[in-house]
């Protein structure tokens, strides 16, 4: 359950550290008119703590995440996270991942660079982790990104009422009704083919 390194044409999935957060300040610090329903950090302080965060979590064995780089300027553009593992008993990998905590600066966002993330994430959850099901979720009020959920091949699923604390703006302390999305096993080699159909036809 290590991470590794990650790499596509326009992307490059990097285990995220502390070295990645002046270009994580650059990136949070382009237009963010999208982030009206996510946890975007700001600033050098602000970026900071919230790797730092990440950072434990990791090595609770919560999450695994990783700098979004682009390959073209080798700029941290985002963030993506494996999160939500779901073991049985006794087992060493999951049965079930969520992928989630994604972010990406306005100038990588419509680029193909979400749709390549996605097919090198879900490539490791299915073909090396060998899980039976990867889970999406977010504000059931995003439309934006349950459109990119969509996207990617995910079934939508449910809405969860009160599911989870909101990150909307102006919202804290208040839940959130969550839309889950979700592929498994089955539907991967569909999702595969249209991703690399999606990433060959831009």
């Amino acid at each position: 359950m290590e991470a590794r390194i990650l790499s596509g044409h326009l992307v490059r999935l990097e285990p995220l550290t502390l070295g990645h957060v002046e270009g994580l300040v650059t990136a949070a610090g382009e237009n963010r008119d999208t982030y009206s329903f996510t946890t975007v950090p700001q600033g050098q302080d602000g970026v900071t703590a919230y790797v730092d965060e990440i950072l434990a979590a990791t090595t609770a064995g919560e999450t695994i995440a990783f700098a979004q780089v682009r390959v073209a300027d080798n700029a941290a553009v985002g963030v993506t996270r494996f999160l939500s593992f779901r073991r049985r008993p006794g087992a060493d990998l999951p049965y079930a991942v969520e992928i989630g905590g994604t972010w990406l600066a306005a100038s990588a966002q419509r680029t193909g660079i979400n749709v390549e993330a996605k097919l090198l994430l879900l490539t490791h959850a299915f073909d090396v982790w060998k899980l039976g099901r990867v889970d999406f979720k977010t504000d059931a009020r995003n439309a934006r990104s349950r459109a990119a959920i969509a996207g990617v091949g995910a079934s939508f699923e449910a809405v969860l009422r009160s599911w989870q604390p909101s990150h909307a703006i102006g919202e804290d302390g208040l839940l959130r009704d969550s839309a889950i999305y979700a592929i498994v096993a089955s539907d991967w080699p569909s999702v595969r083919r249209d991703l690399h159909a999606r990433l060959h036809d831009r």
